[in-house]
């Protein structure tokens, strides 16, 4: 029976089942994302720049939809190994109302906090106002993103990974088609492309809720009786939480990035502005690898809610391998093509004069990369989404930030304003050796109690 196919189907097809969906829309969205910049770009360099220092508060915004949405999955995935159904139904609907309370938080924050985050990097006022108009849109819509995530997820916690690369994929594609439109026929610039952006996010929005509704037979939401469940709400950010914090603390590290090069390089804002294509660029390689994940996280929480801990060993096993295949080709990528991945940002001279050896240091750091995020699905599958974000704290607050700091300091007294980037593979490295630590951690006092 398809609903019982996590439990039965052979572990490697399984994955490839549930996953690949995934990962070809996660390609799709991280096209759209390139696409999206690539457009901005030809406007102006320091319209790339706006979105670039836009983009933690953007990044944070989309981190709060899919944590959120991260518990949900686990939880109902769960609930379904156990045959717990009530409980699953219950979970979905307190995951749309948390869904709904986050979009109006955002909203707010559009209305009132963008113009204060963007002047709290640049004192560039071109820049300053586009970024602001950018976040606007992005925030104050935001609505869109967030009914789209939670209900994809609640697909995916079925098994139904392939509804969820239709929804993000028309999504992506009605972008794609209306960047040129509101950015160059309408002359909206930086703000057409919010447009655009929030236009897919609602769109696909509307097709995951028709989805579920038709296709969804194991999950019945029913908003008529709907009551917040404070139990069910603390589940779900038990496990969320420690993802959305992840996420938080991936946006205070781009923030501090900005502010150390925008102040400790000689390329001030086109430093940063490499930095804000360099996160598109690597979007193109770690969507896939979280796209991986998405079906993965399913697929353990499912076996260890049923008890089969061989099946669970076995997803991890090969979730670490096809992770790696992604994180080895953005390897191969960065420290082959550099100048032709810049080449599509429309980079001036002094542009790929910075970024050339930055894409190569940090594509370095790529070899690492995918084990880590692997490991990180069996954390938040087991609900230790704690071990995720102490992984994730630790490398980019405690080391990447710290490193990057001091070596932009010194290496402007040196004259090597290249230093600064090492800090990326010094900070992986570091990543790696807590992941291993806490997952052996983590197989001794959960996974090797279950009984084969």
């Amino acid at each position: 029976m398809e609903q019982n196919k996590m439990g039965v189907m052979p572990v490697n097809k399984l994955i490839i089942n549930m996953s690949l969906p995934m990962i070809v829309s996660m390609l799709v969205q991280a096209m759209y994302n390139i696409v999206d910049s690539v457009f901005v770009g030809m406007v102006s360099e320091q319209s790339l720049t706006a979105v670039s220092l836009a983009f933690p508060a953007q990044n944070l915004m989309i981190g709060v939809a899919t944590g959120t949405a991260v518990g949900v999955n686990a939880l109902v995935s769960r609930s379904l190994g156990a045959r717990d159904f009530e409980k699953a139904n219950k979970v979905a609907e307190n995951g749309v109302f948390l869904s709904l309370l986050s979009a109006v938080a955002f909203l707010l924050f559009g209305l009132f906090g963008a113009e204060l985050f963007m002047r709290s990097q640049t004192d560039v006022e071109f820049i300053v106002q586009e970024g602001t108009a950018y976040l606007q849109v992005c925030c104050g819509l935001s609505f869109g993103v967030y009914f789209e995530i939670i209900y994809e997820r609640l697909l995916q916690s079925t098994g139904r990974t392939f509804y969820t690369m239709i929804t993000q994929g028309v999504g992506a594609i009605i972008n794609i088609i209306l960047d040129p439109v509101f950015i160059f026929v309408f002359k909206m610039g930086v703000q057409g492309a919010a447009i655009a952006t929030v236009i897919g996010q609602i769109a696909a929005c509307i097709i995951a809720i028709i989805l579920n509704t038709k296709k969804n037979s194991e999950i019945s939401l029913n908003f008529k009786k709907f009551r917040p469940d404070g139990r069910i709400i603390g589940q779900i950010y038990k496990i969320g939480v420690p993802s959305i914090l992840m996420v938080a603390i991936g946006s205070v590290m781009t923030f501090c990035m900005n502010k150390i090069l925008i102040s400790y390089t000689p390329g001030k804002e086109t430093s940063a502005t490499v930095y804000g294509a360099f996160f598109k660029l690597n979007s193109f390689i770690c969507m896939p690898i979280f796209g991986l994940n998405n079906g993965v996280i399913p697929i353990i929480a499912y076996n260890y809610g049923a008890r089969k801990r061989d099946r669970m060993l076995k997803t991890v096993k090969l979730a670490a391998v096809y992770a790696e295949m992604f994180s080895m080709l953005g390897a191969v990528l960065f420290l082959t093509i550099p100048h032709i991945l810049l080449k599509f940002f429309s980079a001036s001279p002094e542009m790929l004069e910075i970024g050339i050896p930055a894409l190569r240091i940090i594509g370095s750091s790529f070899i690492l990369a995918g084990i880590c995020i692997a490991l990180s699905s069996a954390f938040q599958a087991l609900g230790k989404s704690f071990f995720s974000m102490l992984v994730s704290l630790i490398r980019q607050l405690l080391v990447l930030t710290p490193v990057a700091y001091f070596l932009a300091r010194y290496g402007m007294q040196i004259g090597n304003p290249d230093l600064v980037w090492w800090a990326y593979p010094v900070a992986e490295f570091t990543s790696l050796i807590v992941s291993i630590i806490f997952f052996i951690y983590l197989y001794k006092t959960v996974i090797s109690k279950i009984e084969k």
